[in-house]
């Protein structure tokens, strides 16, 4: 072996070292000086892998209203439902609204729940910069979906007590939370009882797809994610493309995915994730709203995440990608909405979404903000934030009353 070989045998790893490093920028230290942003009441359910329980938060309508359904809210990656405050009392006007921090996530991350302690007590500003290390177990969504589905059966139990009649359920999801989301209710629909009492769902900006980075970042970063992405779609999964091609595409991801696959691994190692592992960079806060003060409210949070450990987003990958070989089957009557500039879930995998499914239910409907390039629709400026409400509001409104002269018809025909 030459000299120059193990420069050549290590050129790919310091390149994917050097887009990192562009990415995460400076390495940061993360506190929280004020406790949890709670809202509602809450609900303990009990967990069978952990010793502390999955928090659900319940915002009845006033006593005089009963609701007309009952609605889950799933946040998105690295964030939290304490954020949801004002979403959640905008929709329990009329609804029961209900919301918990998934797997790693907000309250029910170790580090977070510790430091919220500390400042209940009473004590000082806490770090929280290792909050990012509880994704350590996360090879897919599997923990994010057993919470969803305590969350889901415990929402329907109380939907169940307030007035004493099985009131529709509906699921409204953001970006990975919707992810969860759809893939749990697709798991679901061969429980046709559990199956039934969900009558919608609503995902906003949902993570079917994965990042397409903006600017010089992208041209750098853009390249990697598209070719993982093509591997992982093609490995071990010949398509119906011609012979030559089904071979290059055999061949590109026999050789890719394991060498990717076992890169990620490493880089998510003690020691080498504290150098691999890339933080939110600045850029991603313009892209999530057009509301300066939201903005502002988004660099000062701390109880959002700021880092993203490697393996987790291989993860994330993997089930991207298995969603996709699936979603046709997908039955839960749906309405999307999804920015057509999105450089955070990218615009083609909610497009192509809806191609496959849009037939699958009348009710299924689709908002398509073509000119937008904004993540987080709830959290836009006005008027367009009070817009979406209204179209989201309408389309529930819609399905219940199916539901209701569905109702009627069964007992007419008894």
């Amino acid at each position: 072996m030459t000299k120059a070989q193990p420069k050549h045998r290590y050129a790919g790893l310091v390149l994917l070292l050097t887009i990192l490093a562009a990415l995460s920028g400076c390495m940061h230290q993360q506190f929280v000086s004020e406790s949890y942003p709670r809202w509602g009441e809450e609900h303990r359910i009990a967990r069978s892998e952990s010793s502390e329980p999955l928090i659900l938060r319940v915002l009845a309508p006033q006593e005089s209203v009963q609701p007309a359904a009952c609605i889950l809210l799933v946040h998105g990656m690295n964030e939290y439902i304490g954020r949801y405050r004002d979403v959640a009392l905008h929709f329990s006007r009329k609804f029961l609204v209900a919301g918990f921090d998934y797997y790693a996530h907000g309250l029910s991350n170790p580090v977070l729940q510790q430091a919220d302690k500390a400042l209940v007590a009473g004590a000082g500003k806490q770090d929280v910069s290792q909050a990012y290390l509880s994704q350590t177990d996360l090879y897919d969504l599997d923990p994010m979906r057993r919470d969803f589905g305590r969350a889901l059966e415990k929402t329907i139990q109380r939907c169940d007590a307030e007035g004493g009649s099985e009131k529709p359920v509906f699921i409204i999801s953001h970006s990975l939370g919707a992810l969860v989301t759809a893939t749990y209710l697709m798991q679901l629909q061969s429980d046709t009882e559990w199956a039934e009492r969900i009558q919608g769902v609503v995902f906003l900006g949902p993570g079917f797809a994965v990042s397409e980075l903006p600017g010089w970042r992208g041209w750098l970063a853009n390249p990697l994610i598209k070719l993982s992405f093509h591997a992982e779609t093609h490995f071990l999964n010949p398509g119906d493309e011609a012979l030559p091609m089904l071979l290059f595409n055999q061949i590109l991801s026999l050789v890719t995915v394991p060498v990717l696959d076992g890169l990620f691994e490493m880089l998510s190692w003690p020691v080498l994730r504290n150098i691999a592992t890339p933080s939110t960079p600045a850029w991603v806060v313009d892209y999530l709203t057009d509301s300066e003060a939201e903005k502002q409210r988004l660099r000062t949070d701390g109880w959002i995440i700021r880092r993203t450990l490697l393996r987790y987003v291989k993860g994330v990958e993997k089930e991207i990608v298995e969603f996709h070989r699936r979603m046709a089957s997908f039955s839960v009557p749906y309405y999307l909405i999804y920015s057509g500039h999105d450089p955070v879930t990218a615009s083609w995998g909610g497009a192509a979404f809806i191609d496959a499914t849009i037939r699958n239910h009348p009710d299924n409907a689709h908002l398509l903000l073509a000119d937008l390039p904004y993540h987080q629709h709830l959290f836009l400026k006005e008027p367009r934030r009070s817009e979406i409400l209204q179209h989201i509001g309408q389309w529930l409104d819609r399905r219940i009353d199916a539901q209701r002269q569905r109702e009627t018809e069964d007992f007419n025909q008894k």
